[in-house]
């Protein structure tokens, strides 16, 4: 039994505890997350996207094998007890190559399963809901299933060339709407019902029989579905545990499996804690962790702004707003509105597209330029109690030093801190 098994165990026995799980390629979210487990001595699930990383590189230009050195790396400079990390990868299925023919979709699926599997990924999620070229719309449950037993073999044949053995946890199901969260406003959300959630376990556990891997199904530790959480572009929707009472009863007849919820971002402490205790105990976040690095690079950027001439200021968030309009493939089919509403959307959505940019080597630069100039000027306490009054407190306490970068950092483990109380893994 692995890690990961064990916290369903432990969840099975009445712990009440669960995982969450990082969902981010950015070094400063990656350090955030490390600085945050080692603090709280728990373990740290971090997952790549099909989006962020693939066999092609993905939108970072890494490959899963570059995606594991990078965290290892990170983990290394940190003095992180690797025993303690895990890396899954969110979504993997044809999602990226939805344009194409599902044959050749689900070639480049299975090439991308099996390099997220040999790079040492234990946790995989199979997601083969979308629809490919010429496909019908939506996919049946069954066809889903079939594709993500077909993509559960590679995985498995793969692990046992490359290790000898597998050891693998998979994740099934996907949630409503799109990854990522919603590109339209929300006014409400269908939870998903527990006759849908038992279709998709059956069908599932029915095509891991007929693929062959039927020896796998009790490491299948997680079922996306959505319990009524989403967020748009300027709202969110909060977790009500009354609209999901039946839906978290489901997993109770699978011993072996509880819920993962995604889109998770944004809720409150106390939804958080609900979700955990109605057993959707594998939470996901992205979004929200880089839009609080952007918070508070932004912060950063106003507090410059006051003490630096503006001929050297960094105007990263001017070279932001120049490089996202150069380059609108990320944002353009999900921002819409005149062209006040689109930049502001570009700067503020919760669904935080500006996260696509952040690798951009004129970004980049205008970001070290920000860190540059502070670190060489200092930071005023008044600033930092105007700007980032959360970071100023700890300043005070001596908990982290005013420090571009620390600051930057302590912001993002302010998401990450509701996320690990939730779980049960804050030390405080």
């Amino acid at each position: 039994m692995n890690t990961l098994q064990q916290i369903v165990q432990r969840h099975k026995a009445g712990d009440n505890n669960g995982i969450y799980a990082v969902c981010s390629a950015h070094p400063l979210v990656i350090e955030a997350a490390l600085k945050q487990a080692l603090n709280d001595d728990s373990l740290l699930l971090i997952e790549a996207t099909s989006n962020q990383v693939d066999q092609f590189g993905g939108y970072t230009g890494m490959t899963p094998v570059d995606f594991r050195n990078f965290v290892l790396e990170q983990a290394e400079l940190l003095s992180f007890p690797t025993e303690k990390l895990i890396l899954g990868g969110d979504h993997l299925g044809p999602n990226r190559w939805q344009t194409l023919s599902a044959d050749e979709a689900m070639r480049n699926a299975e090439d991308l399963i099996a390099a997220y599997v040999a790079a040492g990924f234990k946790k995989i999620h199979l997601d083969c809901s979308m629809s490919c070229q010429g496909d019908p719309v939506p996919l049946s449950d069954e066809i889903v299933a079939e594709r993500a037993a077909r993509l559960a073999k590679i995985a498995e044949s793969t692990a046992i060339y490359h290790f000898g053995s597998s050891d693998i946890c998979y994740v099934i199901g996907t949630e409503v709407p799109v990854p990522g969260g919603a590109a339209e406003e929300l006014a409400e959300l269908e939870v998903t019902s527990p006759q849908a959630a038992m279709k998709t376990i059956e069908c599932h556990k029915a095509a891991f029989a007929q693929a062959g891997v039927s020896e796998c199904w009790t490491r299948v530790i997680g079922l996306v579905v959505q319990p009524g959480v989403e967020f748009d572009h300027t709202g969110v929707i909060d977790f009500c545990p009354e609209k999901a009472l039946e839906l978290s009863k489901v997993v109770d007849q699978f011993d072996h499996m509880l819920f993962e919820a995604h889109s998770t971002d944004y809720q409150t402490d106390k939804a958080y804690q609900a979700l955990v205790a109605g057993h959707f105990a594998i939470l996901k976040v992205g979004p929200a962790l880089t839009f609080a690095m952007r918070e508070a690079l932004f912060n950063l950027c106003d507090i410059e702004e006051e003490i630096v001439a503006k001929a050297h200021c960094s105007n990263l968030r001017e070279m932001i707003e120049q490089q996202m309009c150069k380059m609108p493939e990320y944002w353009n089919k999900y921002y819409h509105g005149d062209e006040h509403q689109q930049r502001f959307a570009r700067c503020y959505s919760f669904s935080d597209r500006i996260r696509y940019y952040w690798p951009d080597e004129a970004i980049h630069h205008a970001q070290e330029t920000l860190f540059a100039n502070l670190a060489r000027t200092g930071i005023p306490l008044p600033l930092l109690s105007q700007y980032l009054p959360e970071q100023f407190q700890a300043v005070r306490a001596g908990l982290i030093e005013p420090k571009p970068q620390a600051l930057v950092l302590d912001k993002i483990q302010q998401v990450l801190r509701s996320y690990a109380k939730a779980c049960k893994q804050f030390r405080g």
